[in-house]
């Protein structure tokens, strides 16, 4: 009797699971192999990674995620170090990855980064900064986040060369 190992993944929501199951065939027929295994490991870190692309508006060209929301960089952290946790990272959603980020059009690849943050997750950064979106920013491209005094500290839109742009949008809630 052989036994093999098959990889099973299962797509619920924007997640994927994946679970590997030993199977005895009696006919000793060969079903799967480690590289089905593999294959299937790569597939889920594929699909966790975070994308970084750009949108132009009011406040020019600014990064927002692969659903088109805004990122913002909060000045309270530091270089590579997230200070925004608890209730703040509520408001403030990270912007999360368990692989590489990937650079969209107009994003720098080689600014991109993570780092990890006191729960373990990673967290992307663009140029040393954590990446975050915000809570009240209900569709894409809204900036309602610009500017705002939150936890301690601005919160401000990130430019694609990694500096804050600091201008307030005409219209925060209408969006790009």
């Amino acid at each position: 009797m052989k036994y093999h190992t098959r990889a099973f993944i299962a797509a619920t929501g924007t997640a994927l699971f994946l679970s590997a199951a030993t199977v005895a065939y009696a006919d000793g027929s060969s079903h799967g192999s480690a590289s089905s295994v593999q294959a299937a490991r790569s597939a889920v870190s594929a699909s966790s990674s975070a994308t970084v692309t750009t949108k132009s508006g009011p406040l020019g060209k600014i990064l927002v995620n692969s659903k088109g929301h805004t990122l913002y960089l909060f000045q309270s952290d530091k270089t590579n170090k997230s200070t925004c946790n608890g209730d703040c990272a509520k408001a403030w959603p990270p912007l999360k990855a368990q692989g590489k980020p990937t650079a969209g059009g107009g994003v720098n690849s080689k600014l991109l980064s993570t780092i990890t943050r006191s729960d373990g997750s990673k967290q992307v950064t663009y140029k040393g900064h954590p990446l975050y979106t915000f809570a009240d920013d209900a569709k894409a491209g809204q900036t309602n986040g610009q500017g705002l005094d939150a936890f301690g500290a601005k919160w401000y839109v990130l430019g694609t060369d990694g500096k804050a742009i600091t201008k307030t949008s005409p219209s925060q809630s209408g969006g790009y």
